[in-house]
């Protein structure tokens, strides 16, 4: 018997299931399916800022994630070079905190939610193999479920939400429009023992060609990150032997300048830690006849913005409102196409480029320095700065205020 639903959805994390939820409310019929199961952890820097926190309250989660012993953090610091610039993060729909959740708390959680959505079907451990053509368009979907053998499910709509090595974006065939590699490596790992600096905040250390950044997380655990180039192949090798060796010493011995050596030589390393190397930022065709993609399946900037979380619920809101303006028998899949890139470029490319240029990782300029410094005195350009991490405005809107104040101290 044939299996019909209105949307199939692969891969069921951030995006996957944020996108069930929305579609399910708006009356869609949807499976929901991954290869995984849940809880279950995957590569993360865990962390959202508050105007992800009206999303997740707006997907009924909210609450929950808070009884998972997280901190609440409402600081942001920056330490390029010798510059800090350190202030409260806007407020945004009367949210003034951010998280730094793992990721086996907030994917789980989710998609418990999903689960319980009336018109949402959801399987874990299903793993796609192809995808089933009709008259050259996407009509479904074939995997292998570790209860049920091979199956097939048939949709007007198969969306992928699988991620950086999307399974669905490779079988159409999506075209890659913007690609910039990145010239840096990253490692990371939890420790427990690191307490705040003052207030628990989101910290980013920056010298010549390293980066540091701590985010306090679930368990009063932090995660640690370090950037390096990648062409120090001595020190790449470094991190591949002996990754939490590496970790301490770029942590304790680049940055001597601030408060990390004194926090960080007692902490201890909780769990193996992951590393990342080797990624780019890009931009992929985001839909076609019968197909689409969100998340990192469509797009992945550099991990240092931490905008991952944000761009996945997001994203997945822009599509399942995206859909529920056409209609999914018989549409014009080339306006939709177009229509449905512009609108997501629309929202997440300015912060893609802010990316490209972290991925870069070049020493910080004597003008960009004075213009650091210029940030740090000054009370609104420091807000429209740390704002633009948390959409309480645009970049364009933090470059207009600069030109503002150094025009009038011309």
């Amino acid at each position: 018997m044939r299996k019909n639903y209105d949307v199939i959805v692969t891969g069921a994390r951030c995006s996957g299931s944020s996108l069930a939820i929305y579609l399910a409310r708006a009356g869609y019929r949807v499976l929901l399916i991954d290869r995984s199961s849940f809880p279950s952890d995957t590569l993360s820097t865990n962390t959202f800022f508050n105007n992800t926190v009206t999303l997740l309250r707006e997907l009924g989660v909210m609450d929950e994630l808070l009884k998972t012993h997280v901190t609440p953090v409402k600081q942001i610091k920056f330490q390029l070079e010798d510059t800090v610039i350190e202030g409260q993060m806007p407020e945004v729909n009367g949210e003034d905190a951010g998280y730094c959740i793992r990721r086996t708390y907030l994917d789980h959680l989710l998609f418990q939610q999903a689960e319980k959505e009336q018109n949402v079907t959801a399987l874990e451990e299903f793993r796609l193999t192809d995808i089933i053509w009709e008259e050259a368009k996407v009509a479904g979907v074939r995997g292998v479920s570790s209860k049920t053998g091979v199956n097939e499910f048939y949709a007007p709509l198969v969306v992928g939400a699988d991620g950086r090595n999307s399974t669905i974006r490779q079988l159409v065939k999506s075209e890659k429009v913007l690609s910039s590699p990145s010239t840096v490596g990253i490692y990371f790992g939890y420790f427990s023992g690191i307490h705040p600096e003052r207030k628990p905040a989101f910290e980013v250390y920056k010298k010549k060609d390293r980066m540091a950044i701590l985010f306090p997380t679930n368990h009063q655990m932090y995660v640690v990150v370090v950037n390096f180039p990648l062409e120090n192949k001595e020190l790449l090798k470094n991190f591949k032997k002996d990754p939490e060796k590496s970790i301490r010493q770029q942590v304790i011995d680049h940055f001597p300048n601030t408060s990390l050596l004194e926090r960080f030589k007692n902490a201890k390393l909780e769990e193996s830690p992951k590393g990342l190397v080797g990624y780019e930022n890009y931009w992929y065709r985001g839909m076609g006849n019968g197909w689409a993609l969100v998340g990192d399946a469509i797009c992945f900037k550099d991990p240092a913005m931490a905008q991952g979380i944000h761009d996945a619920i997001y994203g997945a809101k822009i599509l399942a409102n995206f859909i529920s303006k056409h209609t999914l028998q018989q549409p014009d899949w080339n306006q939709m196409a177009e229509e449905y890139q512009k609108s997501i470029q629309s929202e997440f490319m300015s912060r893609y480029y802010m990316g490209c240029e972290l991925s870069k990782n070049q020493p910080i300029t004597g003008q960009e320095n004075a213009i650091n410094q210029l940030i740090s005195m000054n009370t609104t350009l420091k807000e429209k700065f740390l704002g633009i991490y948390n959409y309480a405005n645009e970049p364009e809107d933090f470059q207009n205020e600069l030109l503002k104040i150094i025009g009038s101290n011309s």
